[in-house]
């Protein structure tokens, strides 16, 4: 009898659980060309580039759809094409944002995604950016994005920062800047972060289940 109510029990406290998250499955048939997806990395980065943007949104890529299969463009290491499905499959806790141009079908149809295209080929094996400098050498994964657009399209997704717009006061931060950079930090440096983009008055949400008190466009609207 007691355990029949424990397993009751637990039944009920991993249902309550599961119902508390409100955790919605991504429908990735949603997605088209062009759209440019989120998620928290598992790098070993990540953490770091959360604490410093105030975002679990550490990763990013934009979507390309070759002969009825979907793949995520990203600077990983080297810039490549990963099927969207794995690339979903390797973010944290199963969190996705995908947002979409408003002027997307404009941008995306025709010879425009054509030439999205072929401005993205252009970072196509590219080494990552360890030190996020703002040039065409070696690349990060917002900066391919957001230069992607600005070559195809003109369009600025989202104005550029700097290094030192970003809280680089946690022990974490601190750690990885002086491995990196050792005492000559690049503060100076043009920057673009994923939340910042994220935050883009070019773009809307298509699909969201990062809960509210880690990702709202609220104030951006």
């Amino acid at each position: 009898m007691l355990k029949i109510i424990s397993s009751k029990f637990i039944l009920l406290f991993v249902s309550s659980f599961l119902l508390a998250d409100n955790f919605e499955a991504p429908d990735l048939s949603l997605v088209e060309n062009g759209d440019i997806v989120f998620h928290q990395s598992k790098s070993s980065q990540s953490k770091a580039i959360a604490l410093a943007t105030h975002s679990p949104l550490t990763h990013m890529g934009i979507v390309f759809i070759k002969k009825n299969k979907k793949f995520v463009y990203e600077a990983v290491g080297p810039v490549k094409l990963t099927p969207l499905s794995k690339w979903y499959e390797r973010g944290q806790g199963k969190k996705l944002l995908i947002l979409r141009a408003k002027e997307s079908e404009e941008l995306f149809s025709g010879d425009n995604l054509e030439k999205v295209f072929t401005q993205g080929l252009k970072f196509n094996k590219l080494p990552y950016d360890i030190y996020f400098e703002w040039s065409d050498q070696k690349i990060y994964c917002s900066e391919l994005v957001w230069k992607m657009f600005k070559k195809a399209f003109n369009v600025e997704l989202a104005p550029l920062e700097k290094l030192s717009d970003f809280d680089l006061s946690s022990e974490v931060v601190q750690k990885l800047m002086k491995k990196r950079y050792g005492e000559n930090i690049p503060y100076n440096e043009k920057v673009i972060s994923p939340v910042a983009i994220a935050h883009s008055s070019e773009l809307e949400i298509v699909f969201s289940n990062f809960p509210e008190n880690e990702f709202s466009r609220e104030s951006s609207e």
